[in-house]
């Protein structure tokens, strides 16, 4: 190993290579559309009451939907939220708009105050990397809360 390789900087190659069209994405317009994608297609009907999940749905700046993060996977009443990696995931993704998702296995929809932290600080850093935080989910198997139907988004 040479001296002056411990001095320099690696470099990220960037590359985007989306999977789907841009034709054939979905539009997610409302919180029910939202709702609808994760309950039908990304939360398993066999853990959602079992075990919390934290999901990231990256959109474009139509709307459409770029694709779904798994963020983390905790027990029964919490699981871990790293902002950093939100932000990661977006930037990755060439991401506009970000909605947060996670599920609360009590079927309980009411927002803790570590569900209210964590909209807090991912909306103070979207506002600082340009990000829209859209929505944050709180979701059972019948049924959701969303911050911003509710007025709780800035």
């Amino acid at each position: 190993m040479n001296d002056n390789d411990v001095l320099t900087v690696c470099e990220i190659k960037v590359s985007y290579q989306p999977k789907i069209k841009a034709s054939d994405r979905p539009v997610m317009q409302t919180s029910q559309d939202l709702y609808k994608l994760f309950i039908d297609k990304v939360f398993d009907p066999d853990t959602i009451e079992l075990k919390e999940f934290f999901k990231v749905a990256l959109l474009n700046s139509a709307c459409k939907l770029l694709g779904v993060h798994h963020l983390s996977e905790g027990g029964s009443c919490q699981t871990i939220v790293d902002i950093k990696h939100i932000m990661q995931a977006a930037i990755l993704a060439n991401a506009k708009d970000i909605v947060l998702c996670h599920n609360h296995p009590s079927g309980s929809l009411y927002p803790s105050s570590e569900d209210d932290l964590v909209t807090r600080k991912v909306q103070e850093a979207c506002n600082i990397m340009g990000f829209t935080l859209m929505d944050h989910l709180i979701i059972a198997s019948e049924k959701y809360y969303s911050y911003a139907d509710e007025g709780r988004l800035l």
